[in-house]
């Protein structure tokens, strides 16, 4: 079969006739809430604020899930991206700490709300696993594990021996989390959509935001020529787009690329490792491997600055045969195995690698979620509980790590 370039696995694999039809937005309404942006972090938002019983509306100008989550890895992991030292250089041990359990508790709770709603979406639980090359790398490595017990949070260290035993990799050691779980991330979005309809949210595809209008008391926000009147407008779009020209500098454009192997004969999957394992690695730029249905490995990295348009197809394949190549070098057992997908998977990168969740003073009424990368989904339902919270004035002290005042 030959490679998809340029095709996420998610909505291709999912059958175009269970696909919801969400309508265009047409009429002039009210709401207590408007979302703009109709991704994981949108849907799952629209959820919260529609089962918190607040009148929701949730508008996307394409299709709902196909956006910058089709293009995730689908990995639900309790680590939020930078290294603990990193944000504790940053912003101080206490607010690292925070950050920390804010996503292993999203992970959890993302996991949590996927089973109680049934959304049928692949969700399986996943240890993290983030290995080293003996020298430079594992001292790196040490030093961060040691960090993060100091502070109190769950980690363990597995030796040379455990990791060859679980991965198969020739590492000199390994930082492991657990709590972490695989998901096709288009069909938890779709399924999140749905129970937010269920709650009572209206959802509108094809209904591109033109304007927001702000007063001292209320947002207009103008879709297709008709007017929402709402008292919060949350924008949750992956990084800041040109309705919001003002925030663009607090993002570089980048972009991952992701690959989907063919699927595997029982024989080389015995050689790989455990199919329970998520792998990270200190490459530059990392990798993220995991399995996927059980028989396929998915592998996600090469970051990069945003490629021109023009280029982005030829990029998509080089990148494509540059991670089967280090796939290869990782494990010599998958020689001859070809990409049965390969994609691009822009993302908006923030100065310290961490999400802005939360309000800007230059925009009355609005909350943002923009950034986040595209390896995990695990800041779509962090933002959904602090942006439920600040609808409902009920923010806490430890929210203000997210903010844009941080």
């Amino acid at each position: 079969m030959p490679t998809r370039y340029g095709t996420s696995p998610w909505p291709h694999q999912f059958p175009a006739s269970r696909v919801p039809a969400f309508p265009r937005f047409r009429d002039a309404r009210t709401a207590d809430v408007v979302i703009v942006g109709g991704g994981l972090t949108g849907c799952a938002a629209a959820y919260m604020c529609a089962a918190a019983g607040l009148t929701t509306i949730l508008l996307e100008r394409d299709r709902l899930g196909q956006g910058q989550t089709a293009g995730n890895a689908g990995w639900l992991t309790p680590d939020p991206g930078p290294a603990f030292r990193e944000v504790a250089s940053t912003h101080g041990l206490r607010a690292a700490r925070c950050v920390f359990e804010a996503w292993r508790r999203g992970a959890l709770e993302g996991a949590a709300l996927l089973r109680r709603l049934r959304v049928q979406c692949h969700l399986e639980p996943r240890d993290t696993i983030v290995a080293a090359a003996r020298g430079e790398q594992e001292k790196l490595l040490r030093r961060e594990y040691d960090a993060r017990r100091k502070a109190g949070l769950d980690v363990a260290w597995l030796t040379q021996r455990q990791v060859q035993g679980r991965t198969r990799l020739e590492a000199s050691g390994a930082l492991k989390m657990d709590d972490g779980f695989a998901l096709d991330p288009y069909r938890a979005c779709l399924g999140l959509a749905t129970a937010a309809v269920r709650r009572g949210a209206a959802c509108f595809e094809r209904s591109r935001v033109r304007k927001v209008r702000f007063t001292r008391r209320h947002a207009d926000v103008i879709a297709e020529g008709e007017t929402i009147r709402t008292r919060r407008v949350i924008v949750a779009t992956g990084s800041a787009t040109v309705e919001f020209k003002a925030l663009q500098r607090h993002f570089t454009r980048r972009e991952a690329y992701g690959v989907l192997t063919e699927k595997m004969p029982a024989r080389m999957r015995r050689q790989i490792g455990d199919p329970r394992e998520a792998l990270a690695d200190l490459h530059v730029p990392p990798r993220y491997v995991r399995w996927s249905g059980g028989d396929r490995l998915l592998v996600i990295g090469g970051d990069q600055r945003e490629t021109a348009d023009r280029k982005r197809a030829a990029v998509v394949v080089q990148r494509t045969n540059e991670l089967m190549y280090e796939l290869l070098t990782m494990y010599p057992a998958i020689y001859g195995l070809q990409p049965e997908y390969g994609w691009d998977a822009p993302y908006g990168e923030t100065g310290d690698g961490l999400m802005y969740i939360g309000a800007h003073r230059n925009f009355p009424h609005h909350l943002f979620a923009l950034g986040g990368r595209a390896v995990s989904v695990t800041g779509a339902f962090v933002a959904a509980r602090l942006l439920l919270r600040a609808v409902q004035g009920a923010t806490e002290p430890a929210d203000e790590v997210f903010s844009w005042t941080r």
